[in-house]
């Protein structure tokens, strides 16, 4: 390996060891009390090796978000190549689940950690992979709609029921409000939730 390459290595391993460490915090402290210094202290560097890779906490959450949405939008390209569209609906619900299972840390970035996007210097792109990943939803319901399937009902609206039903099942999970069940018990049976849902679905 060449002296660049050694280089570029070494940067994107940094780069990698910030956005975990302000992960870390963001996830435990809260955005607003989550300072530079907090996450230079955590990779045992001083604050000005951060600002080397990001300008502030705006371009780190705006990273992580997008690292986070990139994830899920590819886990949808595995279903990609499913003909039918209702089916192909299916399997996106059930890589969304699989998704937010698989990555809670990510997935309480994504939708469930309180923090002031809204305030954000970058609010208007902070979403934009977040409005990917609906889109692409939206385009199977369309294709579905197409199909003959969903006859009467809106497409947006079929979007946002799709959305929020498998959203709530992967919520209800992370913030440990399945435990009236056995441990045993409660993955299994949100992915028989999702497959009543998907029954339902197939159905209108």
């Amino acid at each position: 390996m060449g002296v660049t390459e050694r280089k570029e290595r070494d940067k994107e391993e940094m780069r990698v060891r910030i956005l975990n460490a302000a992960r870390k915090l963001f996830l435990e402290q809260g955005y607003e009390k989550t300072s530079i210094r907090n996450i230079a202290d955590a990779i045992e560097y001083s604050p000005g090796t951060i600002y080397l890779y990001f300008k502030d906490k705006n371009e780190l959450l705006f990273a992580l978000h997008s690292e986070s949405f990139i994830g899920l939008i590819k886990s949808f390209e595995a279903v990609a190549y499913i003909e039918n569209p209702m089916d192909q609906l299916i399997g996106m619900g059930e890589q969304y689940l699989r998704y937010g299972l698989e990555n809670p840390e990510l997935y309480d970035l994504m939708f469930l950690m309180i923090s002031p996007i809204e305030a954000l210097a970058c609010s208007d792109d902070i979403w934009e992979d977040g409005n990917r990943a609906f889109g692409m939803l939206k385009a199977v319901v369309q294709r579905c709609l197409d199909a003959g399937h969903f006859k009467g009902y809106d497409l947006d609206d079929l979007s946002m029921m799709v959305w929020a039903t498998v959203h709530g099942l992967v919520t209800l999970h992370l913030r440990k409000r399945t435990l009236m069940f056995d441990e045993s018990e409660r993955i299994p049976r949100l992915i028989r939730a999702l497959e009543l849902f998907s029954q339902t679905l197939k159905s209108l």
